[in-house]
């Protein structure tokens, strides 16, 4: 009991032995109320809530049932005005001055946490040693049907328990404390199991760094997080599930817990899903429909809008499987359809976009493609998915296609025109025509069949001998004698005469005949001189270009075997590359140049100068030798930006201890200012064009010479 209650109470039984009567009633009564309220204060947190007032309001007795009902400790409550209790939005303040002696009024009041709390007040006078009035006792009760603190903490217990969310609270090191039986419903880990682990014990891996840094920070009281994450039950099957996380503080306003409150929303995905795909992919096939087509092919506009690239949209008519349908019945020629979209998804890129956007109708976006004509080539290859009978139930059926093909942004920048176009050109398709696909542009159409038709002849040639080497000398400006030769590829076509490489070389690189054509040469190179050999002819090394896309793993492989089987020293075959390899070079491709220059042959870097190539960045490659471009040569020795260029690529290289050869030479001076630079041979016109092998013997024989003299 608090030392001022026991002075008073001890003042008022001395009082009472010497009075009698109502006088004495009076003290008794005033001596029960002191005895209550100190008894209040000495009982804890069971005791009913009470506390006292001056007559001007002022807290001046505050028990622990008050403290344990407000939050407010006595040193935080003794001194203030009572009305620092009152809810702002709740009862008036005129309750606390209720006639003392009146019944209980229920009131809202506030606790220190914020809460609003509903209580019924009874408020009763206190008397001073003379009876007069010194101040107001208030007792305070749960109004009729509010809730004890331990009736919340009991309700509050049985909510979470019985909760459908699962309830996860970790302590301030983030170990597990508290489960409900949710928890073990949802995961599969029991409570036993749970208690004392990681909350990362749930962790399914897949979320990246921003998401994981989020989480946590809520989980260290940097705010609530709410969203969906993707958990691990005790099975180590992924589920996803919405999470709530917010924390628990103490008094100081230091995190002691944070607690989650997830479930499992995998259901509800799943049926979100299912919508998602009846709504956007077609049944049958499993493809894209017409709506979810459309909205590609609007964000792939866009992006070539941005970009200014080019790209097509094809429509194909599949023929013959609606008679399929009415003789064989619908399930056959459905079979035939999912076929045909099996087929046609083999054949595309994974970027392509393929829907089905009618019965027998189907759609292809091409994103970037590098030449408009390319989207010819695609028709090309879907056609030729066809030329096999297509399997339906137990039966084996032809079809064909017509294929009409828009091109953006050509022809249009908007998904629904170039629909209609893609379709008129299929319309435009004549039935039993060789061609089976048409470009909506008639310009278009012609160059793609010209393409097409380039593209098959010079398929033909390779397999037809139609495809000879013819070699141009290099001479050393020292000497003037021939040191070397480059091999060239040359194309006789049968009607149209001599084909330019320039003609036909990128064409090979675009549809991959390269890697035959390349095979080729170095093959016809090898036997061009093991026959020089074997007619006993000491003659130079020859060189040959390689395409960066034959430049691989297997390379040095494929090489050895043609030096093998023609029976060719590595030392008589120089290989040309181009800087746009060297440029993107990785670490994998030092390594095969440096397993082809230990086999015995030379590097040279070809057109040096057109790239990207620099001092520091040549010292990587085991290159022996740098080519002049022609396009710097053509300037001299009157341009004086191109004297520059030269002057530098000739510096360079002799800094790095490799031989010049400058390329295209067509005049005597542009051969002196070279030859003065300090350029160690010359590749052109001047000296002599491109020979077939027979006249590049002759040659050699001959002492075939360049004045070089001064």
């Amino acid at each position: 009991m608090p030392d001022a209650a026991l002075d008073r109470c001890l003042r008022l039984a001395r009082a009472a032995r010497s009075l009698q009567g109502a006088a004495l009633d009076a003290v008794l009564c005033e001596l029960d109320e002191a005895l209550a309220a100190a008894g209040a204060r000495a009982d804890g947190d069971d005791e009913e809530p009470a506390l006292s007032l001056d007559l001007a309001g002022y807290v001046t007795g505050w028990n622990r049932g008050a403290h344990a009902l407000f939050g407010y400790t006595p040193d935080e409550a003794l001194g203030q005005h009572v009305l620092f209790l009152d809810a702002d939005d709740g009862d008036e303040p005129a309750g606390w001055f209720a006639e003392p002696g009146s019944a209980p009024v229920e009131v809202l009041r506030r606790t220190k946490s914020g809460e609003i709390v509903r209580v019924a007040m009874a408020l009763s006078m206190i008397h001073d040693d003379a009876g007069e009035p010194a101040g107001v006792m208030v007792r305070l009760a749960p109004a009729a049907g509010a809730l004890t603190g331990q009736d919340k903490l009991a309700l509050h217990s049985r909510m979470i328990e019985d909760s459908d969310y699962g309830v996860l609270i970790t302590d301030a090191g983030q170990r597990i404390v508290s489960v409900n039986a949710a928890f073990s419903r949802l995961t599969g880990y029991s409570a036993a199991e749970a208690l004392g682990q990681g909350a990362d014990m749930l962790s399914a891996g897949v979320h990246d760094a921003d998401l994981v840094a989020k989480v946590r920070a809520a989980m260290q009281g940097h705010g609530p997080w709410r969203g969906e994450i993707v958990g691990r039950h005790k099975s180590g099957e992924p589920f996803p599930q919405t999470v709530t996380i917010s924390v628990v503080r103490d008094a100081a306003g230091a995190v002691t817990h944070a607690f989650s409150l997830f479930s499992d929303i995998g259901v509800h995905k799943d049926a979100e899903a299912r919508m998602q795909r009846l709504a956007n992919y077609d049944t049958l096939t499993g493809l894209p429909n017409r709506s979810l087509f459309n909205h590609l092919v609007d964000q792939m506009l866009s992006e070539a809008r941005r970009a200014s690239e080019y790209g097509a949209l094809l429509v194909i008519e599949v023929d013959r499987v609606a008679a399929y349908g009415e003789s064989l019945g619908a399930d056959v020629a459905g079979d035939a359809v999912r076929e045909v979209g099996r087929r046609f998804r083999g054949a595309l890129r994974d970027a392509d976009i393929l829907a089905r956007i009618d019965t027998v109708k189907f759609a292809v976006a091409l994103p970037h493609i590098e030449k408009r004509e390319h989207a010819g080539i695609v028709a090309q290859k879907l056609l030729a998915t066809l030329a096999q009978p297509v399997a339906a139930g137990a039966h084996s059926l032809r079809v064909g296609a017509r294929i009409g093909v828009a091109v953006y942004l050509e022809d249009s920048t908007d998904t629904a025109t170039l629909i209609r176009y893609a379709d008129v050109a299929v319309a435009r398709v004549e039935a039993g025509a060789d061609d089976r696909f048409l470009f909506y542009s008639e310009e278009m159409d012609q160059r793609a069949k010209d393409h097409l038709r380039l593209e098959n002849e010079l398929r033909a040639a390779l397999a037809g001998g139609q495809l000879e080497l013819h070699y141009q000398p290099k001479v050393s400006l020292r000497s003037g004698r021939m040191v070397g030769a480059e091999a060239l590829i040359r194309w006789r076509h049968p009607e149209r005469g001599m084909v330019p490489p320039a003609e036909f070389i990128p064409l090979a690189e675009e549809t991959g005949l390269i890697f035959d054509i390349g095979a080729w040469v170095l093959d016809e190179a090898c036997r061009q001189v093991r026959a020089w050999k074997d007619a006993g002819l000491a003659m130079p090394p020859v060189a040959i270009n390689l395409s960066a896309r034959q430049f691989d793993r297997r390379l040095p492989a494929r090489i050895q075997q043609v030096l093998d089987r023609h029976g060719v020293l590595p030392e008589q075959i120089m290989l040309e590359i181009t800087e746009s390899l060297l440029v993107g070079g990785s670490d994998s491709v030092i390594a095969i140049m440096n397993e082809l220059v230990a086999m015995g042959l030379a590097l040279a870097l070809d057109d040096f100068g057109t790239g990207y190539s620099s001092l520091a960045y040549l010292k990587k490659f085991p290159i022996s030798t740098l080519k002049i471009d022609r396009s710097f040569v053509v300037g001299l020795p009157d341009g004086e930006n191109d004297c520059a260029i030269a002057r530098a690529i000739v510096t360079m290289a002799q800094q790095l201890r490799q031989e010049i050869v400058a390329e295209g030479v067509e005049t005597a001076e542009q051969m002196a200012f070279l030859r003065d630079l300090g350029c160690d041979q010359l590749q052109g016109w001047l000296f002599s064009a491109a020979v077939t092998g027979d006249e590049f013997a002759r040659m050699q024989q001959q002492g075939a010479r360049l004045q070089v003299g001064r």
